[in-house]
């Protein structure tokens, strides 16, 4: 969906300050239909940069993304995707206004909004904004129509081994506008082929080899949508918008093996995952005055229904009859909100008091197959595989903010969640929790290109409702139990954000972050034997992280630009099957990604390259240890030309440096840490070179 429940990505200014210039906007009148009843203090301009659409000229843009990724220093964050709709976590807002969607990514929203349509870009500190819930750097795009206008993007590519051909992703939209409707319709295929192949390595605690698998898979996803959105203004103070869309997911994976024993007969594999399901989004907000504010009433209705089927079959060289298993599970997952948002002015500051009621559900039927010497699937009983469970969810937040001074703002926030968590099945089990949540922040900006931010926030965390149920993985011949006790983590989060420009250089950002859990979650020892996920005390992670943009201008180099991101991660908890300080299992430790692009000036093409490289952690389980990864370092090249009978052709060469898919990990014969290492695995696949062709355009 383009833009669900909040906001339309063509809305109108929140505030009189952020109204197009005059001169400057579009001739449909949308200048004079900003929120001129507020009473919000005019922003002093040195808590703001804006970009005009003439310092963008040099990249060509045809979209709100292109420009918005061309700010330097800007990162995107998509916020937090979790259920409900909370307050606003996305550092991005459109004439003043959040977008919100759970169909579609924040980028996905930025790249149907025409670059002709946008008027100037500023980077803004949240603290400064009446949206609660916005701290640090936020980018306000400032829009207006022009018109009715077309985008297209065509994404192909192929990869040197195991895969298919990729063919058919991209997207075509129109937006355009009849009278006082606005509308958005966009049809797009979310799409990827992948694969590898290798040996996989299999030794004995001395490191004597038991078998070696020749492996290979290969994968595709497709998720063709249909999004659309419509605002009508009814006037200039009572603004509405529905967004609907609907999709379809489908997903396949190939994985034949070879396993040649030291001692036994050849074994060969074929391991098939097939998913597919429809889904779909409706989401309906109305926004009009009331008393001495603005009342806004939303309303969404999600769900995704996905039906999905593992085989796994093996059969040897000597004749034996072939063994395998077969696991299906078919997923509904629905989500239906409804939310209200009340603000307004008083005692110079800006103030909101919020309600939502969040009812969501998962139903799940789970079965298990074994297969008999007739080659016949016989069920096997798994009754903990089938289930439902439903969350009733209620938050009150009161906001406040408030510019102190010229150069410090603040920002609190306070209420209280409350939720009943039921579940169906053989562990049928009900719980109600009541958790307090909130934040206080403060905002420092002494120069325009300087600014301090630091916040102290309370979170309540959500529940992946698959944990409550068991399941299985046939590759990997695991099994998850269920657990009906699961409770939210909660945690204290700290965050400070420092952001400077560098003159013509470009600019830099560095965060620090400090979170420190509650009954987090991973996985832990059943009572009977197994394991699941469940709360296992407490723990805390730091992370340190720098975005910069290094402009080659002042040196001679012009139109050539570095944009680097390092992190740095520090974390602890408590292994509760060793009773040993450890790391979260998958979590990040390090990462460094540079990009690297010069746009050459009085010309149409544009070249660069790009390294990624990260550190993962290894997880953690009751009878093995292992590390699921790939690297160490992917480097991409790229070409582009900007006007190739008007289109903006790309062609890129990914993993150039041959990065590999890796897995590892140390399985025991009991439950460690006592139990002695029954076997290591080891593969080392070959991904290959990766060509990607882009062609997008405008009508």
């Amino acid at each position: 969906m383009l833009s669900v429940a909040l906001s339309g990505a063509l809305a109108f200014p929140a505030s009189a300050q952020d109204a197009p210039d005059p001169d400057t906007a579009g001739s449909d009148g949308n200048e004079d239909m900003v929120a001129a009843d507020r009473t919000t203090a005019p922003e002093p301009e040195s808590t703001k940069n804006s970009f005009e659409p003439a310092y963008f000229a040099q990249f060509a843009p045809r979209s709100a993304l292109d420009m918005l990724s061309r700010v330097p220093g800007f990162t995107i964050s998509d916020g937090d995707n979790g259920r409900g709709l909370g307050q606003a976590t996305q550092n991005v807002i459109v004439n003043g206004e959040r977008l919100a969607s759970k169909s579609d990514s924040l980028r996905d929203q930025l790249q149907r909004i025409p670059a002709d349509n946008v008027l100037r870009i500023d980077i803004v500190e949240g603290n400064s904004l009446d949206i609660p819930g916005l701290t640090g750097q936020v980018a306000n795009i400032l829009t207006a129509n022009t018109g009715t206008s077309g985008q297209f993007r065509w994404n192909t590519g192929f990869r040197a081994y195991n895969t298919q051909a990729q063919l058919y992703g991209g997207e075509i939209s129109l937006t355009g506008s009849s009278g006082k409707l606005d509308y958005t319709v966009a049809l797009s295929n979310d799409n990827d082929r992948f694969g590898a192949d290798g040996p996989n390595i299999i030794t004995d605690p001395t490191d004597t080899l038991i078998e070696v698998q020749d492996t290979k898979f290969s994968g595709r996803f497709d998720n063709p949508k249909l999004s659309t959105q419509f605002r009508y203004g009814f006037s200039d103070s009572v603004t509405g918008n529905l967004n609907l869309s609907y999709g379809e997911d489908f997903f396949q994976r190939r994985e034949p093996e070879t396993g040649v024993p030291v001692n036994g007969p050849v074994r060969i594999r074929e391991s098939r995952t097939d998913e597919d399901g429809p889904e779909y989004e409706i989401g309906a907000d109305i926004e009009f005055p009331l008393g001495p504010g603005t009342i806004k009433f939303i309303g969404l209705e999600r769900f995704e229904r996905d039906n999905r089927t593992v085989q796994v079959i093996d059969t040897f060289s000597d004749g034996r009859p072939s063994t395998g298993f077969q696991f299906n599970q078919s997923n509904g997952e629905g989500e239906r909100i409804g939310r209200f948002e009340y603000g307004w002015n008083m005692w110079s500051a800006d103030w909101q008091i919020s309600g939502e009621a969040a009812f969501n559900r998962l139903d799940r039927v789970s079965s298990l197959f074994e297969l008999d010497p007739g080659s016949e699937f016989v069920q096997l009983p798994f009754p903990s595989g089938t289930g439902s469970v439903t969350e009733d969810r209620y938050e009150a937040i009161l906001s406040f903010g408030k510019q102190l001074t010229p150069t410090l703002s603040l920002q609190a926030t306070g209420g209280a969640e409350y939720s009943k968590i039921g579940q169906t099945g053989v562990a049928a089990n009900a719980r109600t929790f009541q958790r307090p949540k909130g934040s206080v922040s403060l905002a420092w900006k002494p120069e325009n290109d300087f600014d301090v931010s630091f916040e102290i926030r309370r979170r309540v965390g959500e529940l992946s409702f698959g944990n409550f149920l068991a399941s299985v993985s046939l590759n990997d011949d695991n099994q998850n139990g269920g657990n009906n006790s699961l409770e939210p983590d909660q945690s204290w989060n700290f965050d400070l954000e420092i952001n400077k420009g560098l003159g013509e250089w470009g600019s830099a950002k560095l965060e620090l972050r400090h979170a420190r859990f509650e009954d987090f979650i991973d996985f832990f020892p059943l009572d009977g034997g197994g394991e699941a996920r469940g709360n296992i005390g407490s723990a805390s992670r730091t992370q340190l992280e720098l975005n910069t943009t290094l402009q080659m201008d002042p040196i001679g180099w012009n139109g050539a630009r570095f944009e680097i991101q390092a992190i740095r991660r520090w974390m602890e908890v408590i292994d509760p099957f060793t009773g040993l300080p450890r790391r979260f299992s998958n979590d990040l430790v390090d990462l460094l990604d540079i990009d690297f692009r010069q746009d050459v000036r009085s010309t149409d093409w544009a070249y660069g390259a790009s390294i990624f490289t990260e550190t993962r952690t290894p997880y953690s389980r009751r009878f093995e240890v292992g590390r699921d990864y790939e690297g160490p370092t992917f480097a991409s090249l790229f070409v582009e030309h900007k006007d190739v009978f008007g289109l903006t052709v790309n062609a890129t060469y990914a993993n150039a440096l041959g990065a590999r898919n890796k897995f590892e990990r140390t399985v025991f014969d009991g439950n460690r840490p006592n139990a002695t290492v029954l076997l290591a695995e080891r593969f080392d696949r070959r991904i290959g070179p990766i060509f990607r062709f882009q062609v997008s355009g405008n009508f």
